[in-house]
């Protein structure tokens, strides 16, 4: 092992927009493709949407290969590199909601103990996503999203609260992508999660061809932020979080340690998971409990 200067290389972006439906998720994926490679025959589109990007073929002739269910991980791994084989240069999956809804209800299907189960399909998600990161073209993953909610005790009744949008994907995928857009029915954008730097905590913004042009020029140039916080600290911040979005922020706030700490963001990911997951549970028992 030996200790290199933190260097940026040029790379391909992985990128997720996320909002409800009537957003503009598929339209502002197709422009920002055209802004990342300047060539509409060079984007293809994997639809399991119902054909919605034969609705913009008026804005060039990009490539779209119709995806019907079932939408395992394997079926799109492997329109993936159909993409790949016909030398495409940036590939739009449009969705990535049904491959997860997939595992969901394969998961629901199976008979036996749970988390035996879960020990069989997450290989199958995990080898998607892996193929998705490590694929040498540009990505933009679409996904559904959906009102949260959480249980809070309001005059001594537990009530809905509203928390925010949610994408309908396995819960941390947005640690995967290198940038994150979150788009609302006012067909407005902002990033959630940002290495690029380029978005995170500006204004909302409508994605044109020119936010494209903005992220391949990260690609292909820039060096990497250098930061006088020490992996320790970092870890020890990490050990404090309570929640998805605390963690979130500490991760997006150190891209030099991204990688190395992975395995922690994961774990402690993790640990919130089943904290939360411990916390419904109860709060559900003890509903249940005065029902009774």
């Amino acid at each position: 092992m030996q200790l290199q200067v933190a260097n940026k290389k040029k790379t391909k972006i992985k990128m997720a927009l996320q909002g409800p439906s009537g957003s503009g998720k598929t339209k502002d994926a197709l422009f920002i493709a055209f802004g990342l490679c300047g060539r509409w025959d060079k984007i293809a589109v994997i639809d399991s949407e119902n054909r919605s990007a034969d609705l913009y073929a008026d804005l060039g002739n990009y490539f779209v290969l119709p995806f019907i269910a079932p939408f395992s991980p394997e079926r799109y791994m492997q329109a993936i590199t159909v993409c790949i084989n016909a030398a495409i240069e940036v590939v739009i999956i449009d969705s990535l909601t049904h491959e997860w809804e997939f595992i969901l209800d394969t998961h629901s299907g199976m008979v036996g103990n749970s988390f035996t189960n879960w020990s069989k399909l997450t290989p199958r998600h995990n080898a998607f996503v892996q193929l998705l990161l490590q694929a040498d073209v540009h990505i933009i993953g679409t996904m559904r999203s959906k009102q949260e909610y959480v249980l809070s005790e309001k005059n001594g009744k537990q009530v809905p609260e509203k928390v925010g949008m949610k994408g309908i994907q396995r819960e941390g995928m947005d640690y995967e992508f290198t940038l994150v857009l979150e788009l609302d029915i006012a067909l407005h954008a902002k990033a959630t999660k940002d290495r690029t730097q380029l978005f995170f905590g500006k204004p909302e913004f409508i994605p044109t061809p020119e936010t494209g042009k903005m992220i391949i020029e990260w690609c292909n140039t820039g060096t990497e932020q250098v930061v006088n916080v020490t992996k320790e600290e970092v870890i020890k911040s990490i050990a404090a979080c309570h929640t998805h979005d605390e963690l979130l922020s500490l991760y997006n706030s150190f891209p030099v340690y991204q990688t190395e700490l992975l395995t922690e963001f994961t774990k402690r990911r993790q640990e919130i998971e089943t904290i939360i997951f411990n916390q419904q549970k109860a709060i559900q028992n003890g509903t249940l409990a005065n029902q009774q």
